[in-house]
This record gives C-alpha cells, structure tokens and sequence, in this order.
C-alpha cells in the first residue's frame, strides 16, 4: 500500500456517536469536516514508556509525524471495538491487549473533524509495525515531552497525551489503572 483509498467508506455520526450517514475517506478529508468516527490506542509497557508510530510520507493527513501507537478510522458497519482490534492487528501485529477506554472527544483540523475513541493498555509482548507504518519505537514520557511543539509529533497527539497520562497511574502490581475523572 502506498496511498490511502479515496473511496473506502466512513460512518458520518453526531457528537454522541450516532450515525447519521456515510461519506468516502475523500470526502471526510477534503475539508468539509463531516464528523467520522476513529479509534487510538496508547501502548505503554511496564517501564512507563509509550509506543508511537511514524506515518509514512504518503499518508494524505500528517505525513512523515510521530503519531499515537494506533489510530484508524472506523469502517461503514463495524463497531468501535471492531475497529480498534483489527486497526491494532494490522498496524502493530498485537492481537492478545486488554484495551481500556479513556475518554471521546472532537478533534477538528482544518481538514477534517473526528470523533475519537481513545483506548490506552499496558503490553510487553512483541510489536510487529506493517507496512502501513513507517516503523515505530517505545519513547520515555520525558522524551515526548522534551519534543512537544517542535513538529515531531501530530497536532492530535500533542492534544491528547497529557490527557491520557492523566488517566494513568502505576502501582506495583499492574496494569495501567484508569484515573477518577
């Protein structure tokens, strides 16, 4: 794959979720900010660190960025979570996670607006990045922040990390734990 596919279809939906209709990733990203749904997943291992992966050059939104370890659209007929486990598998060949929801929110560029469903889980397991990445790399938190606001990073990510990290604690004996917020 060395282009995104213009035609594939996305769900339209309102700012609860609900669909109310469908457009091509074409027409979701050519400006017209038709809201459409999208999953991320925030890897972290038990050292604290955070997995993120490089969107290659030919990506039509953020070429060449460091960007969350997972994030696809969801497809016309597929479920969030449907979604989220098959963007993991063919992103970062991970198949065995326990995902936990963090938050929705609306995030708008100025070409396009998402309804975006973040997901964060702990794993240490091997990551296999496809070719869809241009590969990707575990990152200490003080690394990320040390980069944020200096074109490295995606615009959606350096607005939803420190969210997420807020939704994360560590205790000795795992998992990640989601916050009270």
């Amino acid at each position: 794959m060395n282009q995104d596919n213009k035609q594939e279809m996305f769900p339209l939906v309102d700012e609860e979720g609900n669909i109310i209709g469908a457009a091509t990733r074409g027409e979701c990203h050519n400006g017209s900010k038709l809201l459409h749904p999208v999953v991320h997943l925030h890897v972290f291992n038990s050292r604290g660190e955070l997995y993120l992966q490089k969107r290659p050059e030919w990506k039509d939104i953020q070429p060449g960025k460091w960007d969350t370890a997972v994030g696809g659209h969801v497809d016309l007929g597929e479920s969030v979570e449907q979604a989220l486990r098959r963007e993991v598998r063919e992103e970062l060949g991970i198949v065995d996670f326990m995902p936990q929801q963090v938050m929705h929110y609306v995030f708008e560029s100025a070409r396009e607006r998402e309804l975006v469903f973040t997901y964060k889980t702990l794993y240490d397991g091997p990551v296999t990045p496809s070719d869809e990445l241009d590969g990707g790399r575990f990152w200490r938190i003080e690394e990320i922040r040390a980069n944020m606001g200096k074109g490295v990073f995606t615009p959606n990510f350096e607005g939803e990390v420190e969210k997420v990290l807020s939704y994360v604690s560590w205790d000795k004996k795992f998992p990640l734990k989601v916050g009270n917020h």
